[in-house]
């Protein structure tokens, strides 16, 4: 596991722009945490990392947005969500399957729909207004090997400075 702290929401977007690249084509990623945790904000950098072009906003109301970059982003968010087959009928796995980056908000809810190779990360309020506490887990063979590469370029966000 791999523990974070982000001092903004502009750092939160640093952060991602990092984590961007380490991502390949056909990556999952599971974003978790409370309302207003930063998870579209860590979307917005990650696409920024990914040379995504324009806005990123949050699909909380279109379920799906898909944006070109050096690796198409897919932003899923199943926060309005009432039943796990909703998930299924999203096309979740042929999403992933599909050769993009598909990042999952709200994704820990609905994980028995989900492919078993992701990156979760969960992202908690501290008691500091802007500040974020970041925690990356790893589920399947894709990431575990990443990982160690990810900490050292995550390092200036390290929990335990």
């Amino acid at each position: 596991m791999i523990a974070c702290v982000t001092k903004s929401v502009d750092d939160t977007r640093a952060l991602a722009r990092e984590v961007a690249g380490f991502v390949r084509g056909g990556d999952l990623i599971v974003l978790a945490g409370e309302l207003g945790a930063g998870k579209t904000a860590f979307t917005q950098g990650l696409a920024e990392g990914l040379d995504v072009a324009g806005p990123v906003t949050s699909p909380a109301f279109v379920l799906v947005r898909s944006y070109a970059g050096r690796i198409t982003l897919t932003h899923i968010d199943v926060y309005r969500l009432d039943h796990l087959q909703e998930v299924f009928d999203l096309g979740i796995g042929e999403i992933v399957d599909s050769g993009g980056v598909t990042v999952v908000e709200w994704g820990d809810v609905v994980s028995p729909a989900l492919p078993p190779d992701l990156l979760e990360i969960r992202l908690d309020h501290t008691e500091a207004d802007d500040e974020r506490r970041m925690s990356f887990y790893t589920v399947g063979p894709s990431w575990p090997p990443r990982m160690g590469a990810l900490a050292k370029a995550l390092s200036r966000w390290a929990a335990d400075q």
